[in-house]
């Protein structure tokens, strides 16, 4: 009868493939984490060309480095090393462990015949081996290290594999069996040597796969499912992002937006224990104090005051006064707090990220903005409603209020940088104002800031003339980055305004999707153009500017589209000079029409998250038609004969033994006006006079 027997890897032959196969688990998964591009912006995106360092710029540069540091891989460039090391440590063990262990005696292998050889075949071939090796005929081979002895052992194997494979039960048995003997007993390999599991060590043995298998495998496994949920797609924890829900309001302006944002978790395990209360105080009555270009240094309302005093002290009322000390750029004359002011900076930034999101799902227009421009604030560093010339280097309040007047109004970048130059020289330099230096410097930093202005925006259907309902409508929008104060702009291309159907078998062209080229090498229309990385220098991150696209009702206050997002362009921005090359560049976003037809007005913002006052707002119309319009001119086509190139041409030709016509050209249509369901005229009116963002 047949039994269960346990063997242990005496030898170490299976020992190391179990190694290698734990470690190869871990590790290769790790080595596609480690090689795979980096998703950090700062490592292939361009950057604004200055050498302006702001105030307290190295406590910057401290926060960027350890946020970097974070990010760096080498705690896992490590592990893979060692794991590659481990796995070819086991395969060298594998390698000689197979060199020194003898093979399963097979008399097979040692006739060197097959297992499907008759007998017949077998005797033959033994007749031939024996001829050769007969002790009485074979002589050492010294080449060969052969002896005498070595040749009888030979021929004493060489009888010993015959007898067993001429006997027809013996024979049986290795083929059924794989054994002469016949069925054996169930052996199980245990992957262990032997001497681990004897002498006692074998509850320590039981020991370690305990804590490995009911302590450190569910730990890890806990960990990573509990980090998985615990924390939004926005990269905030949950509970950060329950709390802006509960902040949510429809009349949240910039400041209320702020004062949600001190809710988040992430503020408290920022400012654990003292660092909750110390310098508060300090904090406080800086940020309180009398400002130079509004009523409180640190840029607030009275409403926003009024909700910081109210706050119980704690870690939320030093998060909210260390964000309007950022905002403010309020010198707090103390190390500590200027590093906290500079810390709390990105975690607002990610937990707005999420507050954009809680409100597009609420869908109403104001707060959306508002966030948007919560998040431009928080990048530049300025309060809400700050004038935009303060996202130049050296602009101060005073010196931004100075240049300003009297005016009731901000004067934007663009504006101001339209001014003649010796006017706009002569409003900036002078006493208690900027140096020369300092003006070019800041002049310098405006001419390469990447403003987007559009030229134009319409509604298509691909491949259509007109558009029905529910049909999959797509938002053309055509722009050129035309940085402030750039010089010698060329006129618009009316071709390059039009937006050209794919052909009709370009799938990939249809659909959105990329050209597949030649591996290795990307042609022209391939290659993605990345913008400047943000000129934000009080922003303690590299920040990729992103531009959302989105319409909205005016009448309602709603969103109607959601914002589409775009970080890269089809054509490059700036040449290899650094000047801008006003290439036009298409923006487009799809989505389904209304069900009914008519004449819909919606309200497009193009808004840049990183610069105040690159914002565009324009008026856009939609006009769908019946979609009996549409068949009537599905009907009014004309079925051409096939062509005679083609394969249904050519078995007509086979067939009547006339030659097919050549095939009828459409005419091509002169132009895309009746693709834009006559809304050329209104996009002109609004595009031209009106790009600049206004409060809706």
């Amino acid at each position: 009868m047949s039994g269960t027997d346990y063997s242990y890897d005496e030898q170490g032959q299976f020992f190391p493939i179990f190694i290698a196969t734990i470690v190869g688990i871990v590790t290769i998964p790790l080595t596609y984490t480690v090689l795979k591009p980096s998703s950090d912006p700062g490592a292939t995106a361009p950057r604004i060309k200055t050498d302006y360092r702001p105030e307290h710029a190295d406590l910057i540069d401290i926060q960027r480095k350890a946020q970097k540091k974070k990010e760096r891989k080498l705690k896992r460039i490590l592990t893979v090393v060692a794991g590659w090391a481990t796995i070819a440590f086991m395969g060298y063990l594998i390698y000689v462990t197979a060199r020194t262990i003898p093979k399963i005696w097979n008399p097979y292998d040692i006739l060197g015949i097959s297992d499907s050889a008759s007998e017949r075949e077998i005797k033959s071939h033994y007749k031939q081996l024996s001829k050769k090796y007969h002790p009485d005929k074979a002589k050492p081979d010294p080449a060969k290290n052969e002896t005498l002895e070595t040749i009888n052992d030979y021929y004493v194997e060489l009888v010993k594999a015959y007898k067993a494979l001429t006997d027809e039960e013996i024979r049986n048995n290795f083929i059924q069996f794989g054994h002469p003997d016949g069925k054996q007993s169930f052996s199980i390999g245990i992957a262990l040597p032997k001497f681990i599991v004897t002498d006692g060590n074998g509850k320590y043995v039981i020991l370690v796969y305990a804590a490995l298998l009911g302590i450190l495998l569910p730990y890890l496994v806990g960990s990573w499912w509990y980090g998985t949920q615990r924390m939004s797609k926005e990269k905030v924890l949950i509970e950060s992002a329950n709390n802006l829900f509960r902040e949510y309001d429809e009349g949240l302006e910039e400041g209320g937006i702020v004062s949600a944002l001190s809710t988040g978790l992430e503020f408290q395990n920022a400012l654990k224990g003292d660092k909750a209360e110390s310098g508060l105080g300090k904090l406080e009555s800086r940020i309180l104090a009398e400002g130079t270009a509004t009523p409180l240094a640190g840029g607030l309302s009275t409403k926003d005051r009024t909700v910081l005093e109210d706050l119980d002290g704690g870690a939320r009322r030093k998060a909210l006064a260390l964000l309007w000390a950022y905002l403010g750029r309020v010198e707090l004359d103390d190390p500590a707090l200027n590093q906290a002011k500079i810390e709390v900076a990105p975690i607002a930034h990610a937990l707005n990220t999420s507050f954009t999101a809680i409100a597009l799902a609420f869908g109403t227009t104001a707060p959306i903005l508002a966030s948007y421009l919560t998040g431009q604030n928080l990048l530049q560093a300025m309060p809400p409603k700050a004038s935009p010339l303060l996202q130049l280097p050296f602009i101060t309040p005073a010196i931004a209020k100075a240049i300003e007047g009297d005016s009731r109004t901000h004067l934007s970048l663009q504006d101001y940088m339209a001014l003649p130059e010796a006017y706009r020289k002569k409003l900036a330099v002078g006493k208690g104002l900027l140096t020369e230096a300092q003006y070019n410097t800041a002049m310098s930093v405006a001419k390469q800031l990447p403003r987007l202005q559009v030229e134009k925006a319409f509604f298509k259907v691909t491949g259509e003339k007109y558009i029905i309902p529910s049909s999959l409508v797509s938002l053309v929008v055509k722009g050129r980055f035309i940085p402030p104060g750039s010089q010698d702009i060329p006129e618009v291309n009316e071709l390059d305004l039009e937006d050209i159907d794919p052909d009709e078998d370009d799938l990939d062209a249809i659909l959105g999707r990329k050209k597949k080229g030649v591996k290795g090498a990307k042609s022209e229309e391939e290659k993605i153009v990345q913008p400047p990385l943000a000129f934000a220098p009080y922003f303690a991150r590299d920040y990729s500017p992103r531009w959302h696209v989105f319409l909205t009702d005016s009448k309602q206050g709603k969103i109607a589209v959601p914002p589409f997002t775009f970080t890269t362009f089809d054509k490059p921005i700036y040449d290899e000079s650094g000047k801008p090359t006003f290439n036009m560049q298409t923006l487009k976003a799809q989505f389904q029409a209304p069900p009914q037809a008519g004449h819909y007005t919606f309200v497009m913002h193009l808004i840049c998250d990183s610069y105040v006052g690159f914002d565009t707002k324009m008026e856009v119309t939609l006009v769908v038609d019946e979609a009996s319009k549409g068949a009537d001119i599905e009907a009014d086509d004309d079925i051409s004969e096939p062509d005679e190139d083609s394969i249904a041409g050519q078995m007509q030709a086979m067939k009547s033994g006339v030659p097919a016509p050549p095939k009828k050209k459409k005419n091509k249509p002169e132009s895309s006006d009746d693709e834009e369901s006559n809304t050329e005229e209104e996009v002109e009116d609004t595009s031209d006079t009106d790009t600049d963002t206004d409060e809706e």
